[in-house]
C-alpha cells in the first residue's frame, strides 16, 4: 500500500530524532571530558588576572613560550622524536604487514605475534627492559665486555632513547592499520600485474601502495598523536634538557608550581596535535564519501 508524503516525513523525522538519542551519550561525553577542557584552558591562558582582582584578556603566556629558549628547544625536540618515530614506524610496519599479507603458513603468525606483542606491555616495564637491555653496564655492554670488544655508548638518557622506547611502543597498532589496509588490495589485480610483466616494485608503487594511502595516513596520525603526548617512555628514557613536552608539562606543573605555562604548554601541543587530527578525520570522511 502507497504511503502519502506526509507519512514519509513523519517516518524520516522520527528516523532522525532516534539517530540523535542514540548518538547524544557519546557525543555529550566527548563535550564534557574533551571540549571543554580545551576552551576552558583556552580560556585560561588568555584571560588572566590583573592587579585589581579583576580579569584581563592577554596573550604574554604564548609570548613568554614562543621567545623562551627553553621552551622552543623542548618544543623542538618533541618536533623532530615525532617525525623520527613516525619515519621509522612506517619503514619498518610496511614490509612487517606487507610479509603477513602475502605470506602463509606458520611462521607468519609467528611473525605477527611478535609484531603484536608489545602492545601487551606496558610503557614502564618496557622502558626498564630498555634500561636493563640498553643503558649502562646492561646486557648489551655485558656481551661485548665478554668478548673483548669495546663498550657502545648508549642511548639512554638521550634523545634517541625515547626514540627507540616509542617506535617499539606503536609498532603493533601501526603494523594492524596498515594490514587492515591491505585486505584491500585484491590478489587478483597483482597476479594480473605480474601477468603483463610488472615487477614487484612496480605492483607496490602503482597497485599496492594507492590501494593503501589512507591506511597509512590513518596510521602515521595515531602515531604522530601518541608521541606527541607521549610521558612515561620520555621522562623515563629521556635527557633532563631538552624535554619532551609531556615531562616538560608535568615538570613545570608540579615542581615549578605554575598551571598557567603549563596548560599554555598544553594548548600549545594540542595546537599541533589537532592538524593531525584534521588528516586522520579527513581521510575517514573520504572513505564514507567512496
Amino acid at each position: 500500500m502507497a504511503t502519502s508524503p506526509a507519512g514519509d516525513i513523519v517516518g524520516t523525522r522520527k528516523r532522525w530524532f532516534i539517530g540523535l538519542l542514540m548518538v547524544a551519550a557519546p557525543v555529550l561525553l566527548v563535550c564534557w571530558l574533551i571540549i571543554y577542557p580545551i576552551v576552558s584552558a583556552v580560556v585560561q591562558t588568555v584571560w588572566l588576572p590583573d592587579a585589581s582582582g579583576g580579569h584581563r584578556f592577554s596573550l604574554e603566556t604564548y609570548q613568554f613560550f614562543f621567545t623562551d629558549s627553553y621552551s622552543l628547544n623542548n618544543l623542538q625536540v618533541t618536533l623532530w622524536t615525532t617525525f623520527v618515530c613516525a619515519v621509522l614506524l612506517l619503514v619498518i610496519c610496511l614490509p612487517i604487514a606487507l610479509y603477513l599479507r602475502f605470506s602463509s603458513g606458520r611462521l607468519p603468525a609467528y611473525v605477527q605475534a611478535l609484531a603484536i606483542f608489545p602492545m601487551f606491555v606496558p610503557s614502564i616495564i618496557l622502558s626498564y627492559a630498555f634500561i636493563r637491555v640498553l643503558g649502562p653496564n646492561g646486557m648489551v655492554d655485558i656481551l661485548l665486555n665478554a668478548v673483548g670488544l669495546p663498550k657502545i655508548r648508549s642511548p639512554y638518557l638521550t634523545p634517541w632513547g625515547p626514540v627507540i622506547g616509542l617506535v617499539w611502543d606503536h609498532i603493533p597498532l601501526t603494523v594492524l592499520i596498515l594490514l587492515s589496509g591491505l585486505g584491500n588490495v585484491s590478489n587478483q589485480s597483482i597476479e594480473a600485474a605480474r601477468d603483463v610483466g610488472a615487477r614487484r616494485l612496480r605492483v607496490l608503487w602503482d597497485i599496492i601502495l594507492p590501494r593503501i594511502s589512507n591506511s597509512i595516513l590513518v596510521a602515521a596520525s595515531f602515531a604522530v598523536l601518541g608521541i606527541f603526548s607521549a610521558f612515561t617512555i620520555p621522562y623515563v628514557l629521556g635527557p633532563a634538557a631538552p624535554e619532551m613536552m609531556g615531562p616538560f608539562m608535568q615538570r613545570t606543573f608540579r615542581e615549578l608550581y605554575d598551571p598557567t605555562n603549563a596548560i599554555t604548554q598544553a594548548v600549545v601541543s594540542f595546537g599541533f596535535c589537532i592538524v593531525f587530527g584534521l588528516f586522520y578525520v579527513r581521510s575517514v570522511a573520504r572513505n564514507r564519501k567512496a
